[in-house]
């Protein structure tokens, strides 16, 4: 009885590979170089979408890749705002006045953040002018 020669992919050369020159599986986000779970968001986006919608394997990377640059942009901001009052945590006051005291994310953050209090501002027509002293309010004899 002749012996069996192994055939496909594995005795080929092909993309199976075995022992240890086999290289690890490597997620998209981290392909992408991103922190942001990129399967996940490409998950929502496939969930959300009209049903008769395709979805792109970039769209999520794109999507998750914005993502991460808008969180870290408020966190950053958040950061200064917390090491100003001296803290070491951001609270909910540090991401309102981080969000609020930026034009752009102020212009795309519009809802209400629970516990972040109320932007300081006094008008300007309420503030006390340089008074100067009346002139002689005396009438002259």
């Amino acid at each position: 009885m002749p012996a069996k020669s192994v055939t496909g992919p594995a005795a080929s050369g092909g993309k199976y590979k075995t022992g240890a020159s086999s290289k690890r599986i490597q997620s998209r986000s981290s392909k992408a170089g991103l922190q942001f779970p990129v399967g996940r968001v490409h998950r929502y986006l496939k969930h959300h979408a009209k049903s008769a919608t395709r979805v792109g394997a970039k769209a999520a990377v794109y999507t998750a890749a914005v993502l991460e640059y808008l969180v870290a942009e408020v966190l950053e901001l958040a950061g200064n705002a917390a090491r100003d009052f001296k803290l070491k945590r951001i609270l909910p006051r540090h991401l309102q006045l981080a969000i609020r005291g930026d034009d752009e994310l102020d212009l795309l953050v519009k809802a209400t953040i629970a516990g972040g209090g109320v932007i300081p501002h006094i008008h300007k027509q309420l503030l006390e002018k340089g008074k100067k002293a009346p002139a002689s309010s005396q009438p002259s004899k």
